[in-house]
């Protein structure tokens, strides 16, 4: 039985969603002792060990205790299959189980947000926010920071088959590059993390737990914002469960949705808020009409290429008993090894074809290989070099079947739906080849495991990115910022027609960056808490 409790807990903010965005949000916020700051978060405590080993991954993805688990619609562009989409069920969010792979993107994906319309996001204006959130392990330059809670490390670990990779790299003519954060991202190096010691630096660990010392933020954890509650065109509060119980919650000042490119627009969806019909087929009172909330989705699509060796990779030594305590003991006593592996090592962010003005695609290699997380590596020695298109053409949608927010959203990726994400997945996958045959890498290569050389023709290969190709786990832009009749929130991510609502997170990306999408996503919620506290400091003036 559902029990309602009146609406008695009254805040200046309230922040949903503890993830990327939402912990920045609620450090950045309660920083003023004027305010208060309630976070609402629908997981639990970051309390499994594994969440901050940094290979935890691996036991954390697909894990219900840690992850929402969701599950696309089947997809005909990837030959009608269902891609597991992990999203972070834990205070820190995707954070706490993504591959900590720190990526900006690039200087002209801001620009480009700008020329758009979208006043304050072009690098130039967001660069400082990266440089606010970062502790860089390298020291600051123009580029970093070294005193922000973020924790940005190299990594722990070299393998041989990553500086053959490397090598390789090289030779077939893309330069090396030792920042891809930095002035230029082309070229080939080995990823930074967010890590610290060894230790995963979520932004729980990071933002949140530092904040939690304050008396003016109160976090309340399990939970479910249910649905936004208006009157009029402002929304004054949530509504949300905690097991049998529903609760309310009022805001003086705003309510900040962040809770990522899947649970923003549900929450949007089921409170009324967006395209008409939609909600009517659904059984939804249509309270907003706001036709693109859900609309715009988009992902990163990596097409993976497995390739066997004759040197020892990392397989060898996480399948073998007694070499898998070797590893545990080695993190144990240092902190470095196997357990501190990020989930990619070496990155390349180059064109798949000639003439074009900036890198379109990115690397990601790793000195092992496996199905899939969490079901274990390869029983021989081999590595993977993973390929995606860094600013798909394609868009896909987010849409609730049911009022009920228990029952998950239809998630439609729509990936390689149009000729030029085809074209750009056959070229991808040559370069992956070319960069392959280039020595020293093409000296311990002895087979093409995954796809396999039966594929040649660009037919054959289009067919092998739809057959073996995975998400990297980067939904976005589902509340785009801009203008457009599709625009869900302004430049100051203000819900358009609304008053007392933003969406503060990834969803906002009007197009994907150029990279993984972490490390921009804490940067729109620093962004964001500026703007906030702008205006409020501009209506206390006024009052």
């Amino acid at each position: 039985m559902t029990t309602t409790t009146p609406s008695s807990d009254v805040f200046d903010y309230i922040v949903v969603g503890a993830g990327s965005a939402g912990c920045v949000l609620a450090n950045r916020l309660s920083e003023d002792p004027e305010v208060s700051v309630l976070l609402l978060e629908a997981g639990g405590s970051d309390w499994n060990p594994w969440i901050h080993v940094p290979v935890g991954y691996f036991k954390t993805m697909h894990n219900p205790a840690t992850d929402w688990c969701y599950l696309t619609d089947p997809d005909d562009g990837i030959d009608g299959r269902r891609l597991q989409w992990p999203r972070g069920k834990v205070l820190g969010g995707s954070s706490s189980l993504n591959g900590l792979l720190y990526i900006r993107g690039q200087r002209q994906d801001y620009d480009d947000w700008a020329a758009m319309g979208n006043q304050g996001w072009d690098y130039a204006s967001v660069l400082p926010y990266f440089k606010k959130s970062e502790c860089q392990e390298r020291g600051a330059n123009a580029f970093h920071g070294t005193d922000g809670p973020l924790k940005v490390s190299d990594l722990r670990l070299r393998r041989e088959i990553a500086e053959r990779f490397i090598e390789a790299a090289k030779a077939a003519g893309i330069p090396e590059n030792q920042d891809v954060n930095g002035e230029t991202q082309e070229g080939v190096g080995y990823f930074q993390q967010t890590s610290y010691k060894g230790f995963r630096c979520s932004t729980a660990k990071a933002f949140l737990r530092p904040a939690l010392k304050r008396p003016n933020l109160t976090l309340v954890k399990r939970a479910h914002c249910q649905r936004l509650l208006l009157e009029g065109k402002r929304v004054v509060g949530v509504e949300y469960r905690q097991g049998n119980v529903l609760r309310r919650a009022s805001a003086t000042l705003e309510v900040l949705l962040s809770s990522g490119a899947i649970g923003s627009p549900q929450i949007l969806q089921c409170s009324g808020i967006g395209d008409p019909q939609h909600l009517a087929d659904v059984g939804v009172d249509c309270l907003h009409q706001l036709p693109g909330v859900g609309e715009n989705l988009q992902d990163h699509l990596q097409i993976r290429l497995v390739f066997k060796t004759r040197c020892r990779t990392l397989n060898d030594e996480v399948r073998h008993p007694l070499k898998k305590l070797a590893v545990g003991t080695q993190y144990a006593l240092t902190r470095t090894g196997p357990l501190t592996l990020a989930a990619s090592q070496v990155c390349i962010f180059t064109q798949s074809r000639e003439g074009l003005d900036r890198p379109d695609i990115q690397f990601h290699m790793q000195p092992l290989s496996a199905d899939k997380p969490a079901e274990g590596v390869h029983p021989f020695s081999a590595f993977t070099s993973s390929v995606c298109q860094l600013r798909p053409t394609s868009r896909g949608r987010i849409r609730i079947t049911s009022p009920d927010p228990a029952v998950y959203p239809s998630i439609q990726p729509n990936y390689l739906s149009t000729d030029e994400d085809c074209r750009v997945a056959v070229d991808a996958i040559k370069v992956a080849r070319r960069i392959a045959e280039q020595a020293p890498l093409a000296d311990v290569i002895t087979d093409e495991y995954v796809p396999g050389r039966a594929y040649q023709s660009d037919e054959q290969l289009l067919d092998a990115a739809r057959r073996y190709s995975q998400t990297i786990y980067h939904p976005a832009g589902t509340c785009k910022m801009g203008n457009d009749p599709l625009a869900v929130v302004d430049d100051r991510l203000k819900v358009h027609g609304l008053q007392g609502i933003r969406v503060v997170d990834a969803s906002i990306m009007p197009i994907i960056v150029s990279g993984n999408t972490n490390a921009p996503t804490i940067m729109i919620a620093e962004r964001a808490a500026d703007m906030i506290k702008a205006d409020r400091q501009a209506r206390t003036q006024v009052a």
